[in-house]
């Protein structure tokens, strides 16, 4: 099959006309034109009555050619499609909408490291084409000009690689994003850990309401463990884990060792620490870890909350050490470190 694809963008063009957004004041007019799709000159998407030869998939948003290749096309708002028997060669997709969705299909057995994932949809959703290349290099996928025609060979589809980190320490302070960015790393793995170190939140309505909206916007398909035994976590991992985070991991220490007052063991806390960089220095699976960055404040005014930000900024410094990536997280920007 070869695919045409006329425009790549959402309905409106990127950028959309008469949009003043800081994203399409920085384009040309016509940068990006609406999506448009047509398989080998004459079949237009959906799917839905293919011509004799093609077979329509997955309610018509797939199509199987003469030569048994494999075409998906997954707009915005569209789930993954369930029961599809095989991979699919060529994956057009809006990512900007829901980056999990491409895990899924991942998990699924529906794309594989050789299926060619193209996003499709873009528009004022992302602030530039450089975040664009830059979240698709994370997720495994790309982005190609309007009026690129793509050749959908079964089995000989190049996918493109994921930037893949063993170790990755995100740093920010409260309400940087740091959160949500450590999400989006990992938002088009089939299979994430997330491991959270803070208390569920019962009895403390407002921390709560943080906890439930951290869960709501995790992709469903990630299972939770809720834990501070982080050297085991690490160490028996099977897949990449997503650790939020390592200042909620301090203060349960601090609480289970006693450490809050002058006479209490914050040797141990020391110790603990030091299992925990020797259990990310040999990290079996990809990490991404969260924590605060508590050296540019004040200093605290009582001796167990200087205790607390030594012991967290230390942490943090050998961790960055042992770390492949770090950045740091302001108004949900990266400064990489």
């Amino acid at each position: 099959m070869k695919v045409l694809l006329t425009g790549t963008a959402g309905s409106a063009g990127w950028p959309e006309p008469g949009c003043r957004c800081a994203s399409c004041s920085a384009l040309p007019p016509g940068h990006r034109r609406p999506f448009g799709l047509v398989v080998d000159g004459a079949i237009p998407f959906p799917f839905t009555d293919p011509p004799t030869g093609y077979r329509s998939a997955a309610g018509g948003l797939g199509l199987a050619g003469p030569d048994g290749s494999r075409l998906l096309c997954l707009p915005q708002g569209r789930p993954v499609p369930a029961g599809e028997p095989a991979r699919y060669d060529v994956v057009l997709i809006d990512l900007l909408d829901r980056p999990e969705r491409l895990g899924e299909l991942r998990r699924a057995g529906l794309v594989d490291e050789g299926t060619t994932v193209v996003a499709t949809g873009l528009d004022h959703r992302v602030r530039s084409e450089e975040e664009l290349d830059r979240r698709l290099r994370l997720w495994g996928a790309l982005a190609v000009p309007d009026g690129t025609e793509l050749d959908v060979v079964p089995g000989r589809a190049a996918g493109a690689a994921r930037r893949t980190v063993r170790r990755a320490l995100l740093l920010g302070g409260s309400r940087s994003g740091k959160s949500a960015e450590a999400e989006l790393r990992l938002a088009a793995e089939p299979y994430v850990t997330y491991v959270a170190t803070g208390p569920g939140g019962a009895g403390d309505g407002e921390w709560a309401a943080r906890v439930r909206a951290h869960r709501e916007r995790r992709p469903a398909h990630w299972s939770t463990a809720e834990t501070t035994d982080l050297v085991t976590a690490i160490r028996t991992a099977t897949g990449p884990l997503l650790i939020d985070g390592l200042g909620t991991w301090v203060a349960a220490v601090f609480d289970e060792h006693g450490a809050w007052e002058e006479a209490g063991e914050r040797g141990q806390v020391a110790a603990r620490c030091d299992d925990l960089v020797a259990a990310w220095r040999q990290a079996p699976e990809p990490i991404v870890a969260v924590s605060d960055e508590v050296g540019m404040g004040v200093v605290p005014a009582t001796p167990s909350g200087r205790a607390f930000r030594d012991a967290l900024g230390r942490l943090n410094e050998r961790l960055a050490a042992e770390s492949e990536y770090v950045a740091l997280v302001v108004a949900g920007r990266l400064v990489e470190l």
